[in-house]
C-alpha cells in the first residue's frame, strides 16, 4: 500500500479521525432516536466503517506496524 512513512502517518490519522467521528455520530443516534432508526443508522455507518478498516487500515499497519493504535486489536 503506502511506503512513504510520512503520508502513512498522515493517511493513519486521517482514518483514525474518520473511525472515531463516525462512532462520535452513533452515539448521539442511539441516544436521541428511536431504536429502529438507530439501527437502520448502525447497519449504514457499518458499510462504510469495514471497508476503511479493512481495506485502508489494516493494510497500512501491516506495512507500517508502529503506527498501529495499541488498543487496535481489542
Amino acid at each position: 500500500m503506502i511506503s512513504n512513512d510520512e503520508i502513512a502517518k498522515q493517511v493513519s490519522d486521517l482514518m483514525q479521525d474518520i473511525f472515531l467521528r463516525i462512532d462520535k455520530s452513533v452515539a448521539a443516534v442511539r441516544e436521541a432516536c428511536p431504536p429502529e432508526e438507530a439501527e437502520a443508522y448502525i447497519r449504514a455507518t457499518a458499510r462504510v466503517v469495514g471497508p476503511i478498516v479493512m481495506d485502508v487500515m489494516e493494510p497500512l499497519y501491516e506495512r507500517h506496524p508502529i503506527l498501529k493504535p495499541k488498543n487496535w486489536d481489542d
